[in-house]
């Protein structure tokens, strides 16, 4: 074992000192790009909710179940981060597309008619989707990343990321308008009948389809982490031996101490990442209830898939434009950018207008992918290589903790709105309370996200005063 990881070591010293024209010439690029169309295309996205309901659960067992997932991804990030960054990345993420095995084959495999078992089984699959999650998130960046920088084409990340954000859009696609197909029995079965295919398709045979497709792509993410490489990183040891495990533990414990002061003590990381935070937290809900807003602007249901497929070809260029504007301008000039987009969007989202109102959810979107994109493009670049998964891990953890904490906000604000506001309900015209209690919390957004705008703009000019690092281009 070790004499094949010296000979593997060897080989990674020896591609680094070749020279390079595209960074897509890199074999780490290209598996990092597919890995991310593979992880994240996921088929039963489409019919997340109707899935869960359709096997036997109730709405309030899906909520949970979906807490339990959320707090698993919380309190998983940051280890699986210091444990990349000390046992190897490709280690962790080979777990991360093993726990996604398990987590669909439980499903493929789930019992219908005994409620008790059945949730105990969904209970595990969002246990073992958390995890895998986390040890996925940062590794795979990290390990890209340092593939670039070990033949001096970090500059290219921004690169990188547009072609990989265009590949996993079109990947998307493709899963939201072949999951939702795959689960019509009687789309199926119309089309069996026009081929002559002697076969009888129910809710309860299709259930599972999306199911297998999915299990399928992460078969095919499992054997693109095989093909790469670890790049060289002296300080990260092997966990085949006990002795050494212990010591790459004891060493993920260091790296995080180290990670989180460093993030602490470097201002302009730590006005990213709350940067971050303020954008993706209420811009990610929004979109998370983007169904309910198109029904309050009387779009039809059954153009939801459609629209979602639509939304998603943004990626086909929202990248490009993000790297263009990460060279031309500023991070701090990119900010306000990103800050007058997300006022707009929403103040139009507040006002929810029929039909018309889907321009300001457009703008929604693309402010959520800018973000992404801004993100990773500037906290990349000025962390340092040991240390960058879990960096990167603090990121997502700080991510979905914001975005966590504003569900549980606005579940209160919402039942103190549709409990004690009649009077809304009146002046809304709308069907229901809890129509009427929506629309009204939308009118809210903007400012909500104003206010912590100028709180914000506070935070970092007192965090960046002396400091040049959000001034500068590239």
């Amino acid at each position: 074992m070790e004499d094949n990881s010296k000979n593997e070591r060897k080989h990674i010293v020896a591609d680094s000192e070749t020279t390079v024209d595209s960074p897509f010439a890199i074999q780490n690029i290209r598996l990092f790009i597919a890995f991310r169309v593979f992880f994240n295309a996921r088929f039963y996205y489409p019919v997340f909710t109707i899935l869960f309901l359709d096997f036997g659960l109730t709405l309030d067992q899906f909520a949970l179940l979906n807490a339990v997932w959320a707090a698993t991804i919380v309190a998983a990030e940051i280890p699986s981060g210091a444990l990349a960054d000390s046992i190897g990345r490709r280690t962790l993420l080979l777990i991360g597309t093993v726990l996604m095995i398990l987590e669909m084959a439980l499903l493929c495999l789930a019992p219908r008619g005994n409620p008790d078992l059945l949730f105990l089984v969904f209970l595990f699959n969002r246990l073992l989707s958390g995890m895998a999650e986390a040890a996925a998130s940062g590794a795979d960046e990290a390990l890209a990343y340092d593939s670039l920088g070990l033949h001096g084409k970090t500059d290219d990340w921004g690169r990188v990321l547009d072609r990989q954000m265009r590949y996993q859009s079109i990947a998307f696609i493709v899963a939201m308008s072949a999951g939702a197909a795959v689960y019509d029995p009687a789309l199926l079965q119309h089309a069996a009948d026009a081929l002559g295919i002697p076969v009888q398709l129910t809710q309860a045979v299709t259930l599972r389809f999306p199911i297998y497709l999915t299990l399928g792509m992460a078969i095919l993410a499992f054997g693109t982490v095989l093909r790469m490489r670890e790049p060289v990183q002296g300080d990260q040891q092997s966990c085949f031996q006990i002795d050494r495990c212990r010591s790459a533990l004891a060493r993920a414990v260091g790296t995080t101490l180290q990670a989180g002061k460093w993030i602490l003590m470097t201002p302009f990381a730590l006005v990213l990442i709350v940067a971050g935070m303020l954008f993706d937290h209420l811009i990610r809900f929004t979109v998370t209830m983007s169904s309910q807003y198109f029904r309050m602007i009387q779009l039809p249901e059954a153009s939801f898939g459609l629209i979602g497929s639509g939304l998603a070809m943004m990626g086909l260029f929202v990248p490009r434009l993000s790297m263009h504007l990460t060279r031309r301008f500023s991070p701090r000039s990119n900010f306000f950018l990103l800050a007058g987009l997300t006022l707009a969007g929403l103040w139009g989202v507040g006002r929810v207008q029929p039909v018309l109102g889907l321009i300001p959810m457009v703008v929604v979107f693309m402010v959520m992918m800018m973000n992404t994109f801004f993100l990773s493009h500037y906290l990349n670049r000025i962390t340092r290589s040991r240390e960058r998964a879990t960096v990167l891990s603090f990121r997502g953890l700080a991510l979905n903790l914001s975005y966590g904490l504003i569900g549980i906000g606005y579940s209160l604000f919402f039942a103190w709105v549709k409990g004690g506001r009649g009077d809304v309900f009146r002046q809304s015209g709308a069907i229901s309370p809890d129509d009427a209690a929506f629309v009204f919390s939308l009118h809210w957004f903007p400012v909500y996200f104003f206010l912590l705008l100028l709180l914000f703009i506070g935070f970092s000019g007192y965090q960046l005063r002396g400091s040049d690092a959000h001034r500068k281009r590239g």
